[in-house]
């Protein structure tokens, strides 16, 4: 501990003080008024103190003011947009954080349902190219997106067109590589790659540059990302990657609340020109017109330039709020650039507490261990990982049921993490708020946890 205590005194920056973080009596552990240690922050970040009033402030125009409230805020003194145009002040907030022009980012919806939508512009099958390239082991919506535009498209057997690639045997994460050579043998007949920026299970951040570039060599192919575990977490470029589309959701590491609005990126190339009769075709809506014309309610579809003319709709105020709320921290912070330091700082120190555990097995090493865990996420270099760490816990007796063991005692010592059944526990160090101190009570209530096996 003292080391831990050490290096939160090196390394003080954090904004923990920012957010409401839950105790022990709010979660009915126990009695006690002290918080948790919360190493959730990739399945639903914390909530931003100021949340709680960014939205009231919603509810308070709404209940004052009601419809008037679209164009003209009644705290606009305060910095509060008008509902008409209440996502704009976010984009300047987060096209830095995906490494985007501000032209390139529009706010909306959810990640899946921005996935289909992207889909529907950039998944457009020939005779000679329509299969689609993404990792084995996908989040369960990523491979339904893809199953179903197939089957749109009418392709009566997607499976033989989903390309799947996985680790290899005896491996834990995807060599880029092998992604990159299988792109190469499919060149002829892949319509798109798009794969998870960081994987969800394995933690796993691919090389996006390295495969974007190397993609986009053979004519044809639309690269897209889900930046679901990635945006917030690791540092992006999108735009000078050359990305075709990437789309992803809020409420992990953004801080944005469950079920939060999601976010999609295009880059300009594909919206220049942006005529009316050049435009990419899309699901499209009001919303994304010509905001000048958006009311004399003509039948002509002019997009707006950029991103932006994708939206379909108005997107939730209450939701945009919230990110807003949680935008401005990490500019506060001074952007993702500083966040990712921070970050590598705790997650790495979490790797080395965990590999100096009795109950940690070296992948390479063939000792037996009564019970053990692994780190599946590759850690021999910071650029192959986020914050997130998955461990996957067995046993060398037979046994079986660990990992649902040592997480419910994770749960009732305080240690937030998340269950991936049979075997995976993921923890993950926000850098906001999340402290050295945190990631050391965390370890040893893993080793205790092990002791009472």
């Amino acid at each position: 501990m003292e080391k831990a205590l050490e290096l939160d005194r090196e390394y003080p920056e954090t904004l923990k003080d920012e957010f409401n973080v839950p105790t022990f009596k709010s979660m009915g552990l126990s009695h006690d008024s002290k918080p948790v240690t919360y190493l959730c922050g990739n399945s639903l970040g914390l909530m931003p103190k100021s949340t709680r009033y960014s939205i009231n402030a919603e509810l308070d125009a709404w209940s004052n003011c009601a419809v008037e409230s679209h164009f003209e805020h009644p705290k606009k003194a305060e910095g509060k947009a008008p509902w008409m145009n209440v996502d704009l002040p976010v984009l300047p907030l987060l096209a830095p954080i995906v490494g985007a022009q501000e032209d390139e980012v529009a706010v909306m919806n959810s990640l899946t349902t921005n996935l289909n939508s992207l889909l529907i512009t950039f998944y457009r099958p020939t005779e000679k190219r329509f299969k689609i390239l993404f990792e084995k082991g996908s989040f369960p919506s990523d491979y339904y997106a893809f199953y179903n535009q197939c089957k749109i498209h009418g392709i009566s057997e997607p499976e033989k067109v989903l390309i799947q690639i996985e680790p290899r045997e005896g491996e834990t994460h995807i060599r880029t590589q092998d992604i990159l050579d299988t792109i190469e043998v499919n060149q002829d007949e892949l319509a798109l790659v798009c794969l998870s920026g960081v994987q969800y299970y394995t933690g796993q951040y691919f090389d996006i540059g390295r495969i974007t570039f190397f993609a986009h060599k053979f004519p044809g192919i639309m690269v897209g990302w889900d930046l679901a575990h990635a945006v917030g977490n690791v540092p992006l470029q999108l735009h000078d990657w050359g990305v075709d589309f990437a789309c992803w959701c809020s409420y992990k590491y953004l801080n944005a609340g469950p079920g939060g609005i999601g976010g999609l990126f295009v880059h300009s190339k594909h919206t220049k020109p942006n005529a009316t009769a050049e435009y990419l075709p899309r699901l499209a809506g009001w919303w994304g017109n010509d905001a000048a014309k958006r009311f004399q309610m003509l039948e002509v579809f002019e997009p707006i330039q950029g991103a932006l003319g994708f939206r379909q709709s108005n997107p939730s105020v209450i939701d945009t709020v919230a990110l807003r709320s949680s935008l401005e921290l990490f500019a506060k912070f001074n952007g993702i650039g500083e966040v990712r330091k921070r970050s590598l700082l705790l997650t790495n120190y979490m790797v080395e507490l965990l590999e100096a555990s009795k109950y940690y097995k070296h992948p390479l090493k063939m000792e037996e261990l009564p019970h053990y865990f692994t780190i599946l996420t590759p850690t021999g270099a910071d650029e192959d990982h986020g914050a997130q760490l998955s461990l996957y816990f067995d046993s060398d007796t037979g046994e079986e049921g660990i990992m649902p063991k040592v997480f419910q005692y994770l749960h009732n010592s305080g240690v937030i993490g998340d269950a991936r059944r049979p075997n995976v526990i993921r923890l993950a160090p926000a850098p906001l708020y999340n402290t050295f101190s945190d990631v050391y009570i965390a370890v040893n209530t893993i080793n205790e946890a092990m002791d009472k096996l």
